[in-house]
């Protein structure tokens, strides 16, 4: 389901290199040239680009790229470019260290991806900050969100499909009686929520629905303007339907007055290799309207370029 596109005939990293050499030479940088090569590359060939680089021309790529880009561009093209979870590493400790109630990026990190990525992206995170993201995340939370994040970025999940049904509706009506009780911030519901592997923690859910009449996130807002209840929403939201998600960001960033550009290249550049084909379906379908389209209405140049060109559009 990734949009991602990539020639059926693929040059040598090193000629990739020089190609991005030549972007980089003169007055100005060829930025169609770096889109047409960057654009095109998955996470393997990428990171050989970015060693191949260093090794011709002792430069690290990502300086270059930071010194011959700019505004909107520099940072769709940075993102992409690195390894993902050393992306997931930067955008989670940019959520951490300027973390504020309303801010989700953790949330995306620690519910949409597998139980081994979260793992790599925690590993990248010792690599790139000599502390643990656990440690950030619990001193720049506080209160409620601080016993909601800190095992959510923590957490090792089960993968398997194995579902237990009596735990499922045993869980549920515990759910239903917490939060019956307005008690959101008890901590077996956190416990549900931050260990449960998500096929469970989906029987659970659908046990709810139909036990109870309502769906939880529909229970869940009592208060539309509770940040922690809007959290515990994101979170469902990203194990469930995580596509729904997304999509939803994508939507809220190109209708708000003013592109939210720093949602808009966070979800393309850390979907296109994943899921970002059903999410432009969720586009079209709750929108009426192609996601190529909204954005070519919404951006321009040679940022819009390269989102394009991650959506797998021709026009890239």
């Amino acid at each position: 389901m990734a949009t991602l596109t990539i020639p059926s005939s693929i040059p040598s990293p090193q000629e990739d290199c020089e190609q991005l050499h030549k972007a980089f030479e003169g007055w100005g940088t060829n930025e169609k040239l770096i889109v047409s090569v960057l654009a095109h590359r998955d996470a393997a060939q990428r990171r050989a680009i970015r060693d191949a680089y260093q090794a011709t021309y002792g430069k690290d790529l990502l300086e270059t790229l930071l010194h011959e880009t700019h505004g909107d561009f520099e940072k769709v093209v940075l993102l992409w470019t690195l390894d993902p979870r050393e992306r997931d590493a930067h955008l989670a400790n940019e959520a951490a260290t300027k973390w504020a109630p309303e801010n989700r990026v953790l949330i995306e990190i620690a519910c949409t991806r597998s139980s081994e990525e979260l793992f790599a992206v925690r590993r990248a995170y010792h690599a790139q900050y000599k502390r643990s993201l656990e440690e950030d995340v619990a001193a720049h939370t506080t209160g409620d969100f601080r016993k909601l994040f800190v095992p959510l970025v923590s957490s090792f999940r089960y993968e398997g499909e194995e579902m237990n049904m009596s735990l499922a509706k045993s869980e549920a009506k515990m759910l239903h009686e917490k939060i019956s009780d307005k008690k959101y911030t008890d901590e077996e519901v956190i416990r549900v929520l931050t260990t449960r592997s998500k096929p469970q923690i989906v029987a659970t859910l659908n046990q709810y629905h139909n036990e109870f009449g309502n769906p939880i996130n529909k229970d869940l807002k009592s208060d539309p303007k509770d940040e922690f209840l809007a959290a515990l929403r994101a979170v469902i939201r990203c194990i469930c339907c995580p596509e729904k998600y997304m999509e939803k960001v994508i939507r809220l960033a190109v209708n708000r007055h003013g592109t939210d550009e720093n949602a808009l290249t966070r979800i393309v550049t850390t979907r296109a290799e994943v899921d970002l084909k059903a999410i432009k379906e969720v586009y079209q379908t709750r929108n009426s309207t192609p996601l190529e389209k909204a954005i070519k209405h919404d951006t321009w140049g040679h940022y819009e370029r390269m989102l394009l060109a991650l959506l797998g559009c021709d026009e890239a």
